[in-house]
């Protein structure tokens, strides 16, 4: 491991003089480290793209299909919704797991990931930061697969907030059904 060297002088005391320190290699190690980190960010870039577009469309499909003019479900719908929701939100986190694999494969050495599956269930298993540690990358790679845990993370995080936010919208249509049927009565 040459990231980090060690300069260390033998004082009296056997310590560390106040200018021994660790010190970073620079020059080739620091250029692949930068080279992966802008790689992980435009991977990151994407897939915000990627969600965005996708939950929005889904926000708009659902919109016009399943909502009335107040933007709350329809009565009898509120199962397509949520069940439409979810599988759209699943659709988008598994595409955006599939680009990472696909990177993985174009970038990493053939023995880290010997398989598209291998790829796609090494990206499953980082994004959604489960972590079972059975494949791991070599030492250049590491940094892609921490850039995609916080990915997963900050993608996972507005799913729920979209999904709790159609669970919410879906409440509301009952509450305000309840209400104009007492009213009406």
């Amino acid at each position: 491991m040459t990231a980090i060297r060690l300069h260390h002088r033998v004082a009296s005391s056997n310590s560390w003089a106040q200018n021994d320190r660790p010190s970073l290699a620079w020059g080739y190690e620091k250029n692949k480290m930068i080279k992966f980190a802008l790689i992980g960010a435009l991977l990151v870039v994407i897939t915000v793209i990627i969600h965005a577009i996708g939950t929005a469309g889904w926000l708009r499909v659902m919109t016009r299909a399943y909502a009335d003019e107040e933007g709350t479900v329809r009565p009898g719908k509120t199962l397509h919704v949520l069940i439409g929701t979810v599988v759209v939100l699943l659709v988008l986190h598994t595409l955006e797991i599939i680009m990472w694999a696909n990177a993985y494969l174009r970038l990493v050495p053939a023995g880290d990931l010997a398989s598209f599956e291998e790829a796609v269930y090494f990206s499953f298993v980082t994004f959604t930061t489960l972590g079972y540690g059975d494949i791991t990358l070599t030492e250049p790679f590491r940094l892609l697969s921490g850039i995609e845990a916080m990915n997963g993370i900050m993608l996972a995080g507005w799913s729920t907030a979209m999904l709790f936010a159609v669970v919410q919208r879906t409440w509301q249509g009952m509450g305000q059904r309840r209400k104009t049927s007492a009213s009406n009565e």
